[in-house]
């Protein structure tokens, strides 16, 4: 096994700067991140926590994020990042479903952190504020006089990402320890990027540009540290910003989701025009279906370094280089060496002919896990040593996935299955939209009718004549059964920061209407 890992990286170049936080220049050599993240676990001890332990952070994207990912990567507990845009109650369950013993907060966050406190049957040792909060400890004052010793007994801990919540309270994915040393663990994990043609120790920089809150987000990011490379951190993402930083900084890798690629090629061109991206090597893109056009338009910019894949927090996965991307687009790749995808009709319980969509479930090999406290949900999704996260698509003859949807925002219109991620792709490639989300809405006699939210572009009026305008456009790229049937306009679609939409937010009201009416 390769030396690589974070501990191992920063014995043999500990002056090397590996976090670079991009909005106040604050930069971080391997050694200061390797002293905080044995300070944190020493304290942490003596707090009274031990492995198999859970510690929930609410923190933005910087270095004490990254701290705590490596002390409780070392000492064998479980990191609960908790989305800093939640609500004091959703907060605090989080924080109690867990079984966190600490629970570590920035003071911007005040206003809900405080009240979720209150919740959280945590005493003032344990609530711990970078800054200061009332009734919070001084995280910084218990670093300083934490021992800087590299602790005894080390072993791998884990990330427990809680799932998004879009429906239902969010469940925590919870995977074994492995029982191994973190510097080994590190390897293995850094050896993930080698996939996507990434090498270890040289002078790749990757770009952070979403919240480190998400699964993978955190995995690439500290990925890379355990590769040896260093980490731009942004706190928060703009589109002409992230242009700067790539040329600033001379950014070879990134993370993004669709989100932001339609959001950079929507600059004017002068202003794309403005910035070198001739740096760039491997920017990888997940989360959400990306429409054909855009991607193109990505790859004609920014060269054939556009790569893809498809997982879940719960594991996964499909990889696509850009070549194999180029010949098949649309495309989300074909199963990882360590992986297994299978398309199952529901139905009969047997797998789907190729080209034919079903349920996509993929292996679960050695990267098993559970729902957190819901043995229910973990068995509902399982099947024949494979889990599903209610994905629709299908695979080609040659075995490479192409996705349709997720299953539960499916429209059935008069017995015909119509997948939402179709038409927001068309939509997205109008000139006049930024932004849009579709989904069903009930009608009386075909079950449900297509319905569309538009966020139009800056420099764009809302009104009937972009919306004829839009429905003409659809005319000659969408069947008529799949075209949306009403439009409406938003000023910003309901989204977190790493570009999930949150749907529901948008269908609920119409079906709520439709059940006081029943």
């Amino acid at each position: 096994m390769p030396d690589y890992g974070f501990w191992n990286c920063a014995k043999r170049s500990p002056e090397a700067v590996v976090l670079v936080e991009t909005a106040s220049g604050r930069s971080t050599t391997a050694a200061e991140l390797a002293e905080d993240s044995c300070r944190l676990v020493n304290a942490l001890r003596g707090l009274g926590l031990g492995q198999d332990d859970a510690v929930s952070v609410v923190l933005p994207n910087s270095r004490e994020m990254l701290t705590a990912y490596l002390a409780a990567f070392q000492a064998g507990m479980y990191l609960v990042p908790i989305n800093h845009h939640l609500t004091a109650p959703e907060i605090a369950y989080i924080v109690r479903d867990s079984g966190s013993k600490v629970l570590i907060a920035d003071e911007s966050f005040a206003s809900e952190v405080e009240n979720a406190a209150a919740e959280c049957g945590l005493d003032g040792e344990r609530l711990l504020a970078v800054g200061s909060l009332p009734d919070f400890s001084s995280y910084e004052d218990l670093l300083a006089g934490a021992a800087t010793d590299e602790p005894d007994a080390r072993t791998a801990g884990q990330v427990m990402n809680y799932t998004s919540g879009t429906t239902g309270q969010p469940k925590g994915v919870r995977r074994k320890l492995p029982g191994i040393d973190p510097d080994q663990a590190g390897a293995l994990y850094a050896m993930f990027l080698s996939m996507f043609g990434i090498a270890p120790e040289d002078d790749n920089v990757h770009l952070c540009g979403s919240p480190l809150y998400h699964t993978a987000v955190m995995m690439f990011a500290t990925d890379s540290l355990h590769y040896g490379h260093q980490v731009a951190l942004m706190e928060r993402w703009k589109p002409e910003d992230c242009l700067r930083v790539i040329e600033e900084r001379r950014v070879t890798t990134s993370h993004m989701v669709p989100t932001q690629l339609h959001r950079m090629l929507g600059l004017p061109e002068e202003v794309r025009g403005k910035y070198d991206m001739s740096s760039l090597r491997t920017m990888i893109h997940a989360a959400a279906p990306c429409p054909v056009e855009i991607k193109q338009r990505m790859m004609q910019w920014w060269g054939p370094v556009v790569y893809e894949y498809y997982a879940a927090s719960e594991g996964g996965g499909t990889l696509v280089t850009p070549e194999e991307w180029l010949e098949r687009p649309g495309t989300v790749g074909k199963a990882w060496p360590t992986s297994d995808i299978r398309i199952i009709d529901e139905d009969s319980g047997r797998e789907c002919d190729p080209d034919v969509p079903g349920t996509v479930y993929m292996l679960l090999g050695s990267n098993d896990f559970k729902y957190h406290n819901d043995d229910k949900k973990t068995d509902d999704n399982r099947r024949d040593g494979y889990f599903t996260v209610g994905d629709i698509g299908y695979l080609d003859e040659a075995g490479y996935l192409f996705l349709c949807d997720r299953k539960a925002d499916m429209i059935i219109s008069g017995g015909v299955n119509i997948y939402p991620a179709e038409i927001e792709s068309v939509l997205l490639t109008h000139p006049a939209v930024a932004d849009a989300a579709v989904f069903g809405i009930p009608h009386e006699d075909w079950g449900e009718e297509v319905k569309a939210v538009v966020q139009p572009g800056e420099d764009q009026e809302a009104g009937e004549p972009l919306v004829e305008n839009i429905l003409s456009f659809c005319e000659h790229k969408l069947a008529k059964y799949k075209r949306p049937r009403t439009i409406e306009f938003i000023e910003e679609m309901p989204r977190d920061p790493n570009g999930k939409l949150y749907k529901r937010k948008l269908r609920d009201p119409y079906w709520e209407d439709r059940d006081r009416a029943i």
